[in-house]
């Protein structure tokens, strides 16, 4: 049988409030093509240059969703990691994101339910230090098993 110990994120007793995990990555033409591929979103404000410069942003946007996706990163990887399971994620939308911005996920961890195993986490996506995206997600995270 094989180890998984080494696949877990961490527990619910390892989770303090305030503490804060990240994710950054440039977002690209590749991966707005990609995610319009993945998610079947073809809006042309993402895709085509010349439908996006007659709207109010001008040029092309990155998917809101695909910056969001990027708190999910956080939650599944690193804050609280694998193991975890969303209840529920508020995105409210700030500013357009533009081909060739750095987007970082933040997560901070707001308040701990511990009978509940459930974790409040401040989430937000900055573009340097404008917020892009703020919202809050709750996850559901395992208990350290019981020493036998």
């Amino acid at each position: 049988m094989s180890d998984f110990s080494a696949m877990n994120g961490l527990f619910l007793e390892d989770l303090t409030v305030g503490q804060t995990a990240m994710f950054g990555k440039t977002v690209t033409e590749a991966d707005i093509m990609a995610f319009a591929g993945v998610s079947g979103d073809t809006n042309p404000i993402h895709l085509h240059e010349g439908f996006a410069k007659g709207t109010r942003f001008g040029q092309r946007i990155a998917h809101g969703m695909l910056s969001g996706s990027f708190i999910s990163t956080v939650i599944g990887t690193k804050l609280p990691g694998p193991g975890a399971i969303y209840v529920s994620q508020t995105m409210n939308f700030m500013a357009p994101v533009l081909i060739g911005d750095t987007i970082t996920a933040v997560a901070t961890v707001s308040a701990i339910d511990a009978q509940k195993r459930r974790v409040t986490i401040k989430t937000q996506c900055l573009n340097g230090d404008k917020v892009v995206i703020d919202g809050e997600a709750v996850v559901l995270v395992p208990r350290r098993a019981a020493a036998k």
